[in-house]
């Protein structure tokens, strides 16, 4: 893999790659026998046919790489992290402690687990929200995976967020709320929208804490301000709110309906179901110490997710892959190879899955670089692999290169190392 990996490295002048299965991130199926040409900038030429004279050295003829048992497609985009949160820290005592730590702490754990994320070939990460301004900060490293951050979630004062987000009364009104965080450097607005699942009582028990027409002033505000909304959100009547007032975004909706998807269709608001975390207590649920009746529960709302997820695949909601790294049992990275998996499990085909976590998101999530789909003038950031992606996306685990930029990463990261 060595000897490979200096092939791809683009020291200097463009690389020329040719592939066995090309994934572009956005179609519905492989292209065979593929070409790729890129510098350290951006990709010159990407699909089948043979590279044009103009995108290649003076004189090339042949490629520098000929790959024809290797797939390539794009490095992976993780869509809902919390980059401040050690996600793989399983037992609930140490995970406490860990909350306990200082910003600057917090903020030095957060560029290491950034750092390894390119080996996983995850390539950029929008985080959900953290209060200590640690997504914020990572906006501006060069040389790791490209970070996107609304800041503090923004959730009502005694209601579910705390432990993300500054509460909306500390602002006069909603253009208030979303200018300051513009302010403080917000790529994005993230909305607390409803509490979460009562794993003991199976269902979301408590009423939104956003009725629909607070959220479409947030909305509204952010859109004159050129900035995308995305809305935490479980339960059947804090989905319509969000639907009713347009977020970008709904992200874990559990218990969402085909009428509600068949919406979110409609008004291109994309769906990010983030099974891991249940997936974890149900997995861990001896360990967590849940009884009978709530792996029950468990179970029935993770089947229920699944055919909800199946039924919007069925009816073409735009799906994006996140994980909700950084929450209980969630590591950076290989939390959104298992959520992948999950999402294959539901009903997915690999290269369904593959498609959430590279275009889907990429042309729907407006971020500020272009990544996520292999195509002429996107930045050079893909995976290639020796392994049958398109068999099951758990073959995505196995050892990979990564090109980002021009340089090569052929080493790999080791899930059993903590700090994800």
């Amino acid at each position: 893999m060595k000897d490979t990996a200096e092939l791809l490295a683009a020291r200097a002048g463009p690389v020329w790659l040719c592939v066995g299965t090309f994934l572009d991130g956005v179609s519905s199926a492989p292209v065979r026998d593929a070409h790729v040409v890129y510098d350290a900038g951006t990709i010159r030429h990407a699909g089948a046919g043979l590279p044009p004279a103009s995108v290649l050295r003076p004189g090339q003829s042949a490629p520098d790489a000929d790959l024809p048992g290797h797939t390539v497609l794009p490095g992976l985009i993780e869509a809902h992290a919390h980059l401040a949160l050690e996600g793989g820290v399983e037992d609930p005592a140490r995970r406490a402690d860990y909350l306990q730590k200082n910003d600057a702490e917090l903020l030095m754990r957060a560029e290491s687990r950034l750092a390894r994320l390119l080996a996983i070939g995850v390539i950029a990460v929008r985080d959900a929200g953290d209060k200590h301004g640690v997504g914020l900060a990572l906006q501006a490293r060069k040389g790791r995976p490209y970070v996107d951050s609304p800041g503090a979630a923004i959730f009502h004062r005694g209601r579910y967020g705390s432990f993300m987000g500054r509460p909306l009364e500390e602002f006069a009104s909603a253009v208030a709320c979303v200018d300051a965080r513009i302010a403080d450097g917000a790529h994005r607005i993230k909305l607390i929208a409803t509490g979460v699942i009562n794993f003991e009582q199976g269902a979301v028990t408590a009423k939104p804490q956003m009725p629909a027409e607070e959220l479409a002033q947030f909305v509204a505000a952010a859109r004159a301000r050129g900035r995308q909304t995305f809305a935490h959100c479980s339960g059947h009547d804090g989905v319509a709110n969000c639907i009713a007032a347009r977020v970008d975004t709904i992200e874990h909706g559990f218990f969402v309906d085909g009428t509600q998807l068949a919406q979110m269709r409609d008004a291109d608001i994309g769906w990010v179901p983030t099974f891991a975390p249940v997936q974890f207590q149900l997995d861990k649920a001896e360990q967590l110490g849940w009884n009978a009746a709530v792996r029950d529960n468990l179970r029935r709302i993770l089947a229920g997710h699944a055919a909800s997820l199946a039924k919007a695949a069925q009816l073409g909601v735009r799906i994006i892959a996140g994980s909700d790294a950084g929450s209980h049992g969630v590591p950076h990275g290989w939390g959104l190879l298992t959520e992948l998996e999950c999402m294959e499990r539901a009903g997915l085909t690999p290269l369904q899955a593959i498609n959430a976590a590279t275009g889907s998101g990429a042309t729907r999530l407006g971020f500020g670089e272009n990544f996520g789909v292999l195509r002429a003038g996107a930045k050079p950031r893909f995976i290639v692999t020796a392994a049958a992606a398109l068999s099951t996306v758990t073959e995505l685990r196995k050892p990979k290169m990564v090109v980002f930029d021009g340089a090569v990463l052929a080493e790999g990261d080791d899930p059993r190392r903590p700090g994800l």
